[in-house]
């Protein structure tokens, strides 16, 4: 059969702009986690550290290509080590919300009794309160720190998962693989964990990318109001707490760590829908 030009184009564009996004994501992710991993190599400065004698040096100083600070502390390895906390933060709170979404998600797929009730009461409970809202009155009571945060965030936020998971799970049991399965005695475990589950992972891949963008806002908005990372630590979002008063002295106070939030989002972005348009087209036999 003839394929027309116009849908030759289509398909031309589809793959080319599914590959790039999924590269050049891909590319950025590897690029931040290499600088997370090396902090210690490419920081040339403490992030704490302060030198009066060169505060408020402006983008391009020597020994200081980003600037300083109202302490004269170094722009880009406060960035760097910030760049550790807000990743490692956005990926922990991430994983607990996955982990615990989809587990609940595939049990009220699986039962169709009382406990797929008490799951949907749970997931409505939860989001019946502002996430942000919420998140900061626990952190008020529970205190400030890593763990504080990554399971506050966490555990607000696994509904996400599991709505999704819920619905494609209840999809998956009814193949015609599941079903021959149960017919000839596989266990409801091995049927979740062989059978429904790998059917997921695109989904959860899709689903773990956004996430993190989201958990790194939060991450970044929770410490921009005081109440995430511990007041002076080097985060992205102190950072941006700390630059309102010198906004017109030195904006590159401000637009450093802004900057470093967006590509980190963007990165997560351009790999999710990456992701999402390479499972789209092997899923209609197209080659990525």
């Amino acid at each position: 059969m003839v394929i027309s030009v116009e849908k030759r184009l289509q398909r031309s564009r589809i793959r080319l702009g599914g590959t790039l996004e999924l590269w050049l994501g891909g590319g950025l992710a590897l690029g931040l986690l290499l600088l997370t991993v090396f902090s210690g190599i490419v920081q040339p400065h403490d992030p704490m550290y302060g030198d009066l004698m060169v505060r408020f040096a402006p983008p391009g100083t020597p020994d200081h290509w980003l600037g300083t600070d109202n302490l004269g502390r170094d722009m880009w390895s406060r960035v760097i080590a910030g760049l550790a906390w807000s990743l490692s933060c956005a990926l922990v709170a991430t994983l607990i919300a996955a982990v615990i979404g989809t587990v609940l998600g595939l049990l009220a797929a699986e039962n169709h009794g009382r406990l797929r009730g008490v799951i949907r009461q749970a997931v409505d409970l939860v989001l019946a309160f502002p996430g942000l809202v919420a998140a900061i009155c626990v952190i008020a009571v529970v205190g400030q720190g890593f763990w504080p945060l990554v399971l506050t965030l966490g555990l607000l936020t696994w509904p996400v998962f599991a709505r999704v998971v819920y619905a494609e799970a209840l999809s998956l049991l009814e193949r015609d693989y599941v079903l021959a399965a149960r017919l000839v005695g596989v266990s409801r475990t091995r049927i979740l964990l062989g059978h429904v589950l790998p059917g997921l992972r695109a989904t959860l891949l899709v689903m773990l990318a956004f996430h993190f963008a989201d958990m790194l806002i939060a991450e970044s908005a929770l410490s921009f109001l005081g109440i995430g990372a511990p007041l002076g630590d080097p985060t992205w979002g102190n950072m941006l707490a700390e630059s309102r008063q010198f906004l017109f002295r030195a904006p590159w106070m401000l637009f450093v760590p802004a900057a470093a939030i967006v590509l980190a989002v963007v990165t997560a972005n351009l790999l999710g829908d990456g992701i999402a348009v390479a499972a789209r087209k092997r899923g209609r036999g197209i080659d990525v």
